[in-house]
């Protein structure tokens, strides 16, 4: 294990890629029509349909700090399958990352997002952003090595917190927060993304909105970090727990 570790990372070096955000969330779906619908409801905004790949068609909805791809695919339920980091180094291209986790992670240069929000203001939502994703893997170690050592991306926090799920370490790059959890006991035989977070300014105003378009949601509730606000969402969240989060006022 240590030995394939070194490998990747020594791959990830040899690129020196430097990486500046996320640019893309894929979201793999079964239909996309259906998909689509669901999160316009859910995000309030609409999604523009972007040039299909050799699997599926996709796609697109800019929010603040990053773009959610749905992706139509042969899968039996939809799921949070990769992530899109900006970075040096890409020569125009999606370049995989290779990974001990068998993650589906790769970088790109970030033309064709800039390119799609100058082109498509109506498939943008500015006041809406991811706050966080979350990431269940069976190896805190090995996700250190990849998304620090490996890709450079900040470690701003890497603790034990058995009353949330076990370890728990906290990725900072742009202004998205990537939270690896590697549970206590149970661990997953395969890493996968979880969950995902959107950050809003007002909640009580987010949450009446939503539900005037029919989304259902639990009570706004203290979150877990002092100050914030947090509710979760209970419907047209394409079967990935989601989260409402106000951030401390403070901060």
């Amino acid at each position: 294990m240590v030995s394939a570790l070194v490998r990747s990372c020594t791959y990830l070096r040899q690129v020196e890629r430097v990486i500046n955000s996320v640019d893309r969330i894929v979201i793999d779906v079964p239909n996309l029509a259906v998909a689509v619908e669901e999160y316009q409801r859910l995000l309030g905004s609409s999604f523009c349909l972007r040039p299909s790949d050799e699997v599926g068609p996709r796609a697109w909805l800019g929010l603040a700090n990053v773009v959610l791809e749905l992706h139509e695919r042969p899968v039996e339920r939809p799921a949070i399958a990769a992530l899109v980091f900006d970075g040096t180094a890409s020569q125009g291209a999606v370049v995989a990352v290779k990974n001990a986790r068998s993650l589906v992670v790769s970088v790109c240069d970030g033309d064709e997002t800039a390119s799609f929000r100058r082109e498509h203001p109506e498939a943008q939502n500015q006041k809406l952003k991811v706050d966080h994703l979350v990431l269940h893997t069976a190896d805190a170690d090995a996700c250190t090595q990849l998304f620090s050592v490996g890709l450079g991306i900040r470690l701003a926090l890497d603790k034990n917190a058995p009353q949330w799920g076990g370890r728990m370490l906290f990725f900072r790059v742009g202004k998205l927060t990537l939270e690896v959890i590697e549970p206590g006991q149970d661990k997953p035989e395969q890493d996968y993304f979880w969950g995902i977070a959107y950050q809003c300014p007002d909640i009580v105003l987010a949450s009446n909105q939503l539900r005037q378009r029919g989304v259902a949601l639990s009570p706004v509730r203290d979150g877990r970090k002092p100050g914030t606000k947090v509710a979760t969402v209970k419907s047209h969240f394409l079967t990935i727990p989601t989260l409402l989060i106000q951030p401390d006022s403070a901060t």
